[in-house]
């Protein structure tokens, strides 16, 4: 497959995935009551908590691994630190400072084994704990039951990525999509949080089965080794602290919401974020092709400011698109949430301009000083938290939406300042990074 057509395939599935849970989300407003859905939206951020976890610990680590789809009985080893791999045939002992590497095949099937394993476990854990809770932790427990089906898909995902497939795992979204929606607009009026929570996830078997299909012949022959994951030094455990500190923190706040004020108030903000669905394609994409593109332009900073400025420019411009929507209309796209959501997208479309141009800003940072981006996440994605919390604790959801802007606004001026003091590449690092880009050479 051509580079611009797997870049192509990759940019669909993304924006398959979004469309999923928009779409999800969305159904479920319309045909749910607020409670109901405020129940399923906390339930829904907390898999999302857990999506991003094993995303990073799983899918990032594995789509940065290095070694090549050799045949069975082969391995690869790489210098530590470093990015070049070399055959040995056969299995001998490593010099000082060298590690062994899985081939990519073997890779793809420890992840998938360790994702199904450990998430069958925390899927137990979560039902089990949520049993001995109140009757509205029944959603929980419904959650615990699907994860290893939601978990395990997405890990799959990862797994045609590194192999160069990713039409496959466009294949399996479409399927997921195409079979989600049906599930849940035939659930009855009035259906329990946890009932459209085991429904939404067991929506995700098809998708499941067919991916397991199409990676078998793959990974034929290849044998599973999950212990890769708990040795010391595992590169996903880097990911999981950036996501923890970068990502999670917000949403955890907003469980918190959930959890010590009240559950509205998590339906609130997860309905209007809904809304704002469409955008997050474009940062995914922003943050997957970006730095590339950018490492071969010859003035990175000022072509991310300008990719910041329009996605700002734009991400405003949803936002007045929806402030302006009549009611009846707000209604269809989200049913009894709309009134609460309503009163949130002003902050919502400000959040989501600030993260647009924010975005940008790691990305540059990113190009220009790699280690410069887990610093400002360390440092302004519990002020995020905090200042959900504080404005909450001010006036309400509308409060804790501005906090969230606030924290969106600081760290995206934290990205620029550390931006602009960065280095800019030598002409000869330019001329390098272009020559080994994807698609350089044709």
């Amino acid at each position: 497959m051509r580079a611009r057509t797997a870049v192509l395939c990759s940019v669909l599935d993304q924006a398959v995935s979004a469309l999923t849970n928009i779409a999800v989300l969305v159904l479920v407003a319309r045909h749910s009551e607020a409670d109901t859905f405020a129940l399923f939206a906390t339930a829904y951020v907390v898999f999302s908590v857990l999506l991003g976890g094993f995303g990073a610990y799983v899918g990032q680590e594995l789509v940065l691994h290095r070694g090549e789809a050799e045949p069975v009985g082969r391995r690869v080893a790489e210098p530590l630190g470093q990015g070049e791999a070399e055959p040995l045939g056969q299995r001998v002992a490593q010099p000082p400072g060298r590690r062994e590497v899985q081939p990519l095949r073997q890779a793809c099937r420890s992840a998938v084994a360790f994702t199904a394993g450990a998430s069958a476990v925390l899927g137990a854990l979560l039902a089990g704990g949520a049993f001995l809770t109140t009757a509205d932790a029944a959603v929980f427990a419904a959650l615990g039951l699907i994860l290893p089906l939601t978990l395990t898909q997405d890990t799959l995902r990862y797994c045609f990525s590194v192999l160069r497939k990713p039409q496959l795992a466009l294949f399996t979204d479409l399927l997921r999509l195409a079979a989600a929606l049906p599930a849940l607009l035939l659930q009855p009026d009035g259906a329990s949080a946890a009932r459209t929570t085991l429904v939404w996830g067991l929506s995700a078997a098809p998708a499941l089965l067919l991916a397991l299909a199409l990676l078998r012949p793959l990974v034929t022959g290849e044998r599973a080794d999950v212990k890769r994951y708990f040795v010391r030094g595992h590169l996903g455990r880097r990911f999981l602290v950036e996501f923890g500190v970068g990502n999670a923190t917000s949403q955890l706040a907003v469980l918190a919401l959930g959890l010590f004020a009240t559950p509205l108030a998590v339906g609130a903000l997860r309905g209007a974020t809904t809304l704002f669905g469409p955008l997050n394609v474009a940062f995914n994409a922003a943050t997957g092709f970006g730095p590339p593109l950018l490492n071969r332009h010859p003035a990175p900073r000022r072509a991310a400011l300008l990719a910041g400025g329009a996605l700002a420019a734009v991400a405003a411009g949803w936002g007045a698109v929806l402030y302006t929507l009549p009611t009846s209309w707000g209604r269809q796209l989200l049913g009894d949430t709309w009134e609460s959501a309503a009163k949130v997208l002003p902050a919502t479309g400000a959040q989501y301009a600030a993260m647009a141009f924010g975005v940008c800003g790691l990305l540059a940072l990113r190009v220009l000083a790699p280690r410069a981006t887990m610093p400002v996440q360390l440092a302004f994605s519990p002020v995020s938290a905090g200042l959900l919390l504080a404005g909450y604790a001010w006036t309400g959801v509308a409060g804790a939406a501005w906090g969230l802007c606030l924290g969106s606004v600081l760290k995206g001026a934290a990205a620029w300042i550390q931006a602009t003091r960065a280095p800019l590449p030598s002409k000869v690092e330019v001329s390098a990074a272009a020559a080994t880009a994807p698609g350089a050479a044709s």
